[in-house]
């Protein structure tokens, strides 16, 4: 059965929240805001957060710039990822992805298909992971970052979730890029 391993210690992530939205501020931010509070609430520090504009060159750089940041774990963007013509999230980001994580956008269709029925069907949600960093595109709606953190993202953030989780492949994520030395050494 899936569940915690209280004999493994909680490992705390860094996370940055970024809001994509041509008409939000930090002030009424909701789906920020309840990023960041449940990433605090579960043990996590919050790296960074931001809010950029519906435009693929602002939301790669900022993205881009956390993938260099050693001391950000993951990235979880929300916003941009619906059908209209400034909607770009995906194809900003998806470019940048070394792996695609397509299980995480089928288990959330799945999540979201439980609680909003068949308008689920309008998500474009992706993830990936780039520079062994963990990059995750929710909807923009405070529902949706609900959902996914509350049902998916916070038993694949906690080291102790058993039977597996994204924790204990971090320190695996970028051995792609490492060069083989001497009897398969790596660095």
């Amino acid at each position: 059965m899936p569940g915690i391993d209280e004999t493994r210690q909680f490992v705390p992530l860094k996370i940055a929240v970024l809001t994509v939205s041509d008409t939000r501020d930090l002030a009424d931010d909701k789906s920020g805001a309840i990023l960041v509070e449940r990433i605090a609430k579960a043990g996590h520090a919050v790296a960074d957060r931001a809010i950029v504009a519906d435009d693929v060159d602002a939301i790669r750089a900022r993205v881009k710039g956390w993938i260099a940041d050693p001391a950000i774990d993951v990235v979880i963007t929300t916003g941009g990822t619906g059908f209209t013509g400034r909607d770009v999230t995906p194809e900003a980001l998806e470019p940048l992805f070394e792996k695609r994580m397509d299980g995480f956008a089928t288990l959330f269709l799945l999540v979201s298909h439980g609680k909003i029925g068949t308008s689920a069907i309008q998500t474009r949600a992706t993830a990936g992971v780039a520079g062994a960093t963990y990059i995750f595109c929710l909807p923009g709606s405070p529902g949706a970052c609900r959902d996914a953190w509350d049902e998916i993202l916070v038993h694949q953030f906690d080291y102790r979730y058993r039977p597996c989780n994204f924790v204990e492949i971090m320190p695996r994520l970028d051995e792609h890029l490492r060069r083989a030395k001497a009897k398969g050494a790596t660095v």
